[in-house]
């Protein structure tokens, strides 16, 4: 838990500060005075006043932030500073100061991105497990073993890649011809149609409940404990299980539990060891577990997975390219997505609140760095683009409102904004009701 809060108030103020900043240095490059750059909102834990005169501000609810400036419409302005004032500026400059918060988010993420591209990521290769039966993998013809090695003519390298164009193709419910080199070694097209495919729930393994999913992982042993039936079978760190009983090429999980029904009896296991083929007769102890009522088989040994990785790393050209690709990308699958949720062709509930991010906070800093920037990328992706909307309250509408302003050739009038700003937050109050809604309901399933 302690992890899970302070992996989310690392990723949301990391995300706060830059978002604000965006606003800070081009209101400072436009030529507006700031008053107070703080990060949350409600009491004020820690001040400094700079030379310039601004406030800089942590305050004790972490949800938020602002950038204030010196306006006419909050209050007096000295004659002498009238010309520092927000309000006064030329809505060219008001525009850029206003979307350089959330272009500062998408900046991020793009960056972000191109440093995982540049460090380097291990991912699963492309190889697919056996489909379950009338999935519609089953029905393209996806067999166990297949590699994908492109989908609609464009090369994928990594399961990471294939899913992403995969996803895109099953949210669009268009088809996808993926191009896969069978365990044979043959190379055919899958034609995947994923028209039917119904989008209430996005929530989880999506593509798998289609049929598309990992091969599951073949059982290689990690650690032998002393004394135990392992070490006494003869079993070896680095050995892999490519048999056990009538099974061949079983999975990790199929090896776990094929041990588990074999307490106190002999247990043929067929390995590899150094590339030479060999057979051990293991006799699994009997251990009954805590609140089991029959005995199960142990052997004493750290079963892993032997899993194909590939590493993905370029150079910082193509780095910075694919960084930028990635979240245009994911910018606009973002907006396709919630667009689709206006029209009800997607399902409220695949929207998540601030629970839901927290989870996942939690979870991907437990993982590792890799995947906690990349966790950090896409909710700075969300953010950009949430804030981009034309909602008042949001960045989005006051843009909205320099375009009429362009249009109109004067400012809206204040009667329209100040039922524009109601709006705005009723439609925020409604959407962070269905968030946490849909954040309480996966808590509690």
């Amino acid at each position: 838990m302690l992890l899970t809060l302070a992996a989310f108030a690392l990723a949301l103020g990391i995300l706060v500060v830059i978002h604000e900043m965006g606003h800070y240095l081009v209101a400072r490059a436009c030529g507006v005075r700031i008053l107070r750059f703080s990060v949350g909102f409600g009491k004020v834990l820690f001040r400094r006043t700079d030379r310039r005169g601004t406030e800089w501000a942590l305050s004790a609810i972490p949800l938020g932030g602002y950038v204030k400036m010196l306006d006419e419409r909050e209050g007096d302005v000295p004659a002498s500073q009238r010309h520092e004032a927000f309000n006064a500026k030329p809505v060219s400059n008001r525009i850029a100061i206003v979307a350089a918060g959330p272009i500062f988010n998408l900046v991020l993420a793009a960056l972000l991105y191109a440093s995982l591209n540049m460090i380097g990521i291990k991912e699963p290769a492309p190889i697919l497990g056996a489909p379950a039966a009338n999935s519609a993998a089953a029905k393209a013809g996806i067999s166990a073993g297949d590699r994908i090695t492109a989908i609609d003519g464009s090369p994928v390298a990594s399961w990471g890649d294939a899913r992403w164009v995969l996803l895109k193709r099953l949210t669009d419910k268009e088809s996808a011809d993926i191009t896969v080199k069978t365990a044979s070694g043959a190379e055919a097209v899958r034609v995947m149609d994923f028209g039917r495919v119904a989008l209430d729930d996005m929530e989880g393994d999506v593509l798998g409940r289609e049929g598309l999913a990992l091969t599951s992982p073949r059982p290689i042993i990690r650690a032998v404990v002393d004394g135990s039936a392992a070490a006494d079978a003869g079993l070896l760190a680095g050995d892999r299980v490519v048999g056990v009983a009538d099974k061949r090429d079983p999975s990790a999980t199929e090896f776990i539990q094929t041990i588990q029904q074999y307490p106190g009896r002999t247990l043929p296991i067929a390995i590899v060891r150094d590339g030479v083929p060999m057979t051990l007769n293991v006799m699994p102890r009997a251990e009954t577990p805590a609140g089991a009522t029959a005995p199960v088989g142990r052997v004493g040994a750290q079963i892993g997975g032997d899993v194909e990785l590939i590493t993905m790393r370029y150079g910082p050209i193509d780095s910075l390219v694919m960084g930028a690709q990635k979240t245009a990308e994911v910018s606009w699958f973002s907006l396709r997505m919630l667009g689709k949720m206006l029209t009800g062709n997607v399902s409220l509930r695949n929207l998540s609140g601030p629970v839901t991010i927290a989870d996942y906070a939690g979870q991907t800093a437990r993982i590792g760095l890799e995947a906690y920037i990349a966790f950090l990328a896409l909710v700075s992706v969300s953010l950009g683009v949430l804030n981009l909307l034309p909602i008042p309250m949001l960045d989005g509408g006051h843009l909205l409102y320099y375009l009429v302003e362009i249009v109109k050739g004067s400012p809206p009038p204040e009667r329209w904004m100040e039922i524009g700003q109601r709006a705005g937050l009723s439609i925020l109050m409604v959407l962070m009701a269905v968030a946490l809604f849909n954040d309480f309901s996966r808590l509690l399933t």
